[in-house]
């Protein structure tokens, strides 16, 4: 707890740097409160297959996000906040509640604003009989300080790698450097857990899997991508390449960013991911460019399961 609580006096952890003190109540770049902030606690059928599989992954959608995408699908709540703030104790409670409905794994969703509470959140889960796999779903703007508090704790990394081009990603997410800053992230994802591991019916226990949003007008920028992951991760490298872009939030407002992207557009990055060797990727239906995959965020899951409440009335019984 006091480790916490140093980390958050002064607070470092994400590439902000902000070093404002959280827990005197004062607010960052993020606008992330003291106590973790949770908008949802539910199961998602549509991550990859290995994430997936047939029974879900068991995401808990965190709210705030140290990036400021101007096409966030889910803007209500990285960008306004929506949410409810629970403790560290609820927090391991919600991790344990999601293994007992039978989910594949837990799936922090945008956590970055919270690394240390969420940390202490997975140490009290794991001593309370958590044990499936811990996804750590990143927007790939992640500092190595942050990153090291998950290390033992994270067991699949699932980032983003937004930009290559750094004028993207000060245009398109207000964050300088994304470039750098996500690839020296994704390499220390990568030490944490250097090998990618399946079960017998091809569920990833460990390893890294790292994800790419194609943008309009902007295949070249994704092929630029793909080569720095041959290069620094390579071949075997597990990737997913999604068409799933739509015009959402302020993306309208912003004319290269107000359309879909194009059927030659996708397939150009396609074509490029085996020209250069890159042997496991994920690729999406172009049906997937719909908001109808933006979950509804009403804050089930947050508050105490009855299963729970009954467990602790029992305890104290």
């Amino acid at each position: 707890m006091e480790k916490m609580k140093t980390a958050l006096s002064h607070c470092e952890i994400c590439p902000r740097g902000c070093g404002i003190n959280r827990t005197a109540g004062k607010a960052g770049w993020c606008h992330a409160p003291l106590l973790p902030k949770v908008a949802l606690v539910s199961g998602h059928l549509w991550e990859e297959p290995p994430i997936s599989g047939t029974k879900g992954s068991g995401t808990i959608f965190f709210s705030h996000c140290n990036l400021g995408c101007v096409f966030c699908q889910n803007h209500t709540i990285s960008q306004e906040g929506f949410g409810q703030e629970v403790s560290i104790l609820r927090l391991a409670e919600i991790f344990l509640e999601q293994q007992e409905r039978g989910f594949h794994n837990i799936n922090l969703v945008s956590a970055v604003q919270f690394i240390p509470q969420v940390a202490k959140a997975l140490e009290s889960a794991r001593a309370q009989g958590l044990r499936i796999p811990v996804v750590y779903n990143s927007n790939g703007y992640e500092s190595l300080t942050g990153l090291r508090m998950l290390d033992g704790l994270v067991d699949i990394y699932l980032p983003d790698f937004k930009y290559w081009n750094n004028d993207l990603g000060v245009s398109y997410s207000h964050a300088p450097h994304y470039r750098e800053t996500a690839a020296a992230a994704i390499l220390e994802m990568r030490r944490q857990v250097p090998q990618d591991v399946f079960d017998a019916e091809g569920l990833l226990q460990k390893g890294l899997l790292l994800r790419h949003l194609i943008l309009p007008g902007q295949y070249r920028d994704s092929m630029r991508i793909l080569d720095w992951v041959r290069a620094s991760l390579g071949e075997e490298t597990l990737v997913s390449l999604m068409s799933q872009y739509t015009p959402l939030y302020r993306a309208k407002e912003i004319k290269a960013l107000s359309r879909k992207l194009t059927t030659f557009e996708y397939e150009k990055v396609i074509d490029y991911f085996f020209e250069i060797g890159l042997k496991n990727g994920f690729m999406q239906k172009r049906s997937s460019a719909t908001g109808e995959y933006t979950p509804t965020f009403d804050l089930s899951g947050v508050v105490a399961a009855e299963s729970f409440m009954k467990r602790e009335e029992n305890h104290h019984d």
